[in-house]
């Protein structure tokens, strides 16, 4: 596998973690509706940073591209997350922001 790969696997992987937690975390708050959004945007980040790590370890050709994607995506999730009080939701957004900018240094 590639070097310039090494450190964003594990930023990824962290990132997948808190979207998930933040997940589970909003489908248990008491207006799930308010929160669909981040519930929404969760998922599709947590889906694209392991779909990232899967092109990172087959050397996939576009693994530039998905990068690039998964930062776009990682920041919308962020700023959804970042309207939030909840310790997840900030959470998360930490998570997703260091992810936006570590697969932005690397694409």
């Amino acid at each position: 596998m590639n070097q310039k790969y090494a450190d964003v696997l594990a930023v990824l992987e962290d990132c997948i973690k808190a979207c998930n937690h933040c997940f589970d975390a909003c489908l248990k708050e008491e207006d799930v509706r308010m929160m669909s959004d981040c519930i929404r945007l969760d998922r599709e980040c947590a889906d694209i940073c392991s779909y990232a790590i899967q092109s990172i370890t087959r050397q996939s050709p576009f693994t530039d591209k998905i990068l690039q994607l998964c930062a776009e995506i990682c920041e919308q999730c962020a700023e959804e997350c970042g309207k939030h009080d909840h310790d997840h939701c900030k959470q998360c957004a930490e998570a997703c922001r260091k992810c936006a900018e570590a697969c932005r240094n690397v694409a």
